[in-house]
């Protein structure tokens, strides 16, 4: 992405994300009381947290330290309950409008600053409690199993189990614990190969380096492999770099490709349909990625993005593996994405070809899903 772009794109996200908290600090202010000590700490507070992300995030870019990584946890958190708090306003205006046209009961009206007030605490503890519950559901990933049969013959082999993850986002807020418990879940699985589908790394790869996420990595362990792709974070990040990283520790990056594995099976990766965007350089076509493979034999295929699904199968893949979407990680964005997307988290079929796009396993933004769990995949394949 040119300079200058990323300057508009980031302009307009912050005028926005202004806007948005400007809003509900505001109704915060009307909500309590003149003269409460709460009041006149209150907006240091609001500034505190809302300017927390974008200070972590501009520290994380000159100087990797607890003091970034700090921000960087208090905005992310900030993030959820923010989004929270602007739904509540949202519905308490639109009640407001609605009260506006109609006598309002005494009770409301002689008790209004108490009420505000009240509604106030509920609000905040309501947000709190939620965004508390969404974090200890993303601190733990549940095991997804998927059963597949595929109509082919695999040479020598009748099965294929294989152990996957998408959407790790290692960086800040994935860091070593949640790596290293990434990988000792995955490991547990006893699979035959391993296969992660893109964003891995959470666009910025330092405080990866700093944090020596690759020390985890490198315990990755499968007879036939451990493969990736890459995702759009990737790109956002500079892919080269973090495909080189990735590589440095163990795992094989498949990159528009495909390889036959034991005789018996093809596994084909695809670049981010984002590089162009990134990188300006235009991915192969699915064609072309194919290109050269006996599809008398089973195709795996990892894509990040589950885009076109019928191209995939009018090709003759078998079985696409696809992550990005998060199933929209907060509700009420699991709306979002089920329309955007034919298959936004879970299982499908389309006449010979297997899918299946994972909710994922880390999260971007807060470090908090309310809208599912997330999830390492144990699939078992059965060859006929």
């Amino acid at each position: 992405m040119k300079s200058y772009q990323f300057l508009i794109f980031f302009s307009i996200v912050l005028l926005i994300y202004s806007l948005v908290n400007y809003y509900i600090f505001s109704r915060g202010m009307q909500a309590l009381p003149q003269g409460t000590s709460i009041k006149s700490w209150y907006p240091w507070i609001f500034l505190f947290l809302s300017a927390s992300y974008v200070i972590g995030r501009f520290l994380e870019r000159v100087w990797i330290s607890p003091v970034s990584s700090f921000f960087s946890f208090v905005g992310s958190f900030w993030l959820a309950f923010m989004i929270y708090l602007l739904m509540a306003v949202l519905v308490i205006d639109l009640i407001r409008l609605i009260l506006y046209f109609f006598p309002q009961p005494a009770i409301l009206a002689d008790n209004y600053v108490q009420v505000k007030k009240y509604l106030f605490l509920v609000i905040t503890g309501i947000a709190g409690i939620v965004v508390l519950a969404g974090h200890i559901n993303a601190l733990n990933p549940r095991i997804k199993r998927i059963d597949i049969q595929i109509n082919k013959k695999a040479g020598q082999m009748k099965t294929l189990h294989i152990a996957a993850a998408s959407d790790i986002h290692m960086g800040t807020l994935v860091g070593p614990r949640r790596t290293a418990k990434l990988v000792q879940m995955l490991n547990d699985r006893h699979a035959d190969v391993i296969l992660l589908a893109g964003d891995i790394v959470d666009e910025d790869l330092a405080p990866v380096i700093h944090n020596d996420l690759g020390r985890s990595l490198v315990k990755l362990r499968a007879p036939l492999g451990v493969f990736a792709i890459t995702g759009n974070h990737e790109y956002i990040g500079g892919a080269e770099a973090a495909v080189k990283y990735l590589q440095d520790h163990g795992i094989k990056m498949l990159r528009d490709t495909s390889i036959l594995i034991s005789n018996s099976f093809y596994l084909a990766g695809r670049n981010d349909r984002d590089s162009k965007r990134f990188s300006k350089k235009e991915r192969k076509s699915i064609e072309e990625v194919l290109e050269g493979v006996d599809l008398l034999l089973p195709v795996i295929m990892m894509d990040h993005q589950p885009f076109n699904l019928q191209q995939v199968a009018d090709a003759g893949v078998d079985f696409q593996l696809s992550g990005h979407t998060h199933h929209g990680q907060l509700w009420p964005f699991n709306y979002i994405t089920t329309a955007m997307y034919e298959v936004s988290w879970g299982f499908k079929k389309k006449v010979n070809s297997h899918f299946y796009v994972s909710s994922g396993y880390g999260g971007w933004g807060p470090p908090v899903r309310t809208g599912n769990r997330p999830e390492i995949l144990d699939i078992y394949i059965t060859f006929n």
